[in-house]
């Protein structure tokens, strides 16, 4: 018998039941930390992200240029695998973390670095920064958030497909096509203000011209440099790594709980990684205080550590939960995995109205 599919939409039956059980907007546990350190963590400044922009523009320039150079032979390769990486999945961090407005002190630095960082993930900036708002307000509630990436009963060949963002990039075409003509889903409605409906509608427009654009230089020079620098195509190959690291935030965790430390993972990475991920792996600690910049994140973990679970040490080691974990809610949809707290933290509060007895953060 087929295991039955949880309504995930967010204008369907799961949508209202959560709405009942009061879960929507609910107040969530905090760790309770000095409001004198969450004053210096919140700190913003342009100083790292600058950098780390320079560097991450500094290699994709590189890499598309060693491409350039060496295409038609296999030494293209190495230079092509580099750039994708850059292109495809460090971008998705800065489009995370320039979303949140916290990467750099200056707003308009955080608003450029969103908007190219979006086009070349395909995630429109506008849709995208609302749905993500909801998917922090209620992170993992069935019927409220749209970026629920491991559904239950999960879908294998389509997560398997999403190494290549082969139904993230099916997905954004169809949305651009119709956003381009002025149309909304209903989920979007119910998540993007209407004020902000013509700024969507124009975004749409643009990128189709752009991506119409690098298809024209392509055909008009008879190479494939064009469309694999600019569009779909580096977007596809370059997915790769985003996903891997994307994959252990929530996969596999408790739905409709209102504590970070149950649907969320951190694990530790090397400094590659992270500089590619933007310290994404503090993913615990990023869901429980969002206004904390990414480089800031390793030092809120450590006044932390002692109220959370014990960090993954590497991808392997969260991978070994996660495989099993998808695996057993293909045939049992209510299987989540159980993460246990160290003895000196604070309980999981019981029900969602516990949360309102227990004292406010950073008091």
């Amino acid at each position: 018998m087929a295991a039955r599919a949880r309504d995930y939409s967010l204008a369907g039956s799961s949508a209202k039941s959560s709405q009942d059980s009061g879960h929507v907007a609910a107040q969530w546990y905090r760790t309770a930390l000095d409001r004198q350190d969450m004053k210096a963590l919140m700190q913003r400044d342009d100083g790292p992200a600058l950098r780390d922009t320079a560097i991450w523009w500094g290699l994709l320039l590189a890499s598309a240029a060693g491409g350039t150079l060496f295409w038609g032979s296999a030494a293209a390769v190495p230079f092509f695998v580099v750039y994708g990486v850059l292109y495809g999945s460090a971008s998705d961090s800065r489009w995370h973390e320039c979303g949140h407005r916290t990467a750099f002190k200056s707003a308009w630095m955080n608003d450029v670095v969103y908007q190219l960082a979006s086009f070349m993930i395909m995630r429109e900036p506008e849709i995208t920064r609302w749905s993500h708002a909801r998917h922090h307000t209620d992170t993992l509630i069935v019927g409220r958030d749209p970026e629920i990436a491991v559904k239950r009963p999960p879908n294998i060949p389509i997560i398997l497909l999403s190494f290549i963002a082969g139904e993230g990039v099916y997905k954004a075409v169809r949305s651009m096509l119709r956003h381009s003509v002025g149309r909304l889903t209903a989920d979007e409605r119910t998540f993007v203000p209407e004020s902000m409906w013509p700024k969507v509608f124009m975004t749409a427009r643009i990128w189709l011209a752009i991506h119409a654009t690098s298809i024209a230089a392509a055909l008009y020079m008879q190479s494939w440099i064009p469309v694999l620098l600019v569009g779909i195509l580096p977007t596809m190959y370059g997915a790769w790594l985003a996903r891997l690291f994307d994959l252990t935030q929530h996969a596999g965790l408790a739905e409709d709980v209102l504590d970070h430390r149950l649907n969320s993972r951190t694990l530790m990475m090397n400094p590659l990684f992270r500089f590619v991920y933007w310290n994404m792996n503090y993913h615990i600690e990023h869901h429980m205080f969002p206004m904390v910049p990414y480089h800031a994140l390793p030092r809120l973990h450590a006044l932390m550590k002692h109220d959370t679970p014990a960090p993954y040490p590497g991808l392997w080691a969260a991978y070994r939960e996660i495989i099993p974990a998808i695996l057993k809610q293909v045939k049992d949809p209510n299987y989540c995995v159980e993460r246990s707290l160290p003895a000196t933290a604070t309980p999981c509060p019981a029900r969602a109205q516990d949360l309102a007895l227990m004292p406010h953060p950073e008091q």
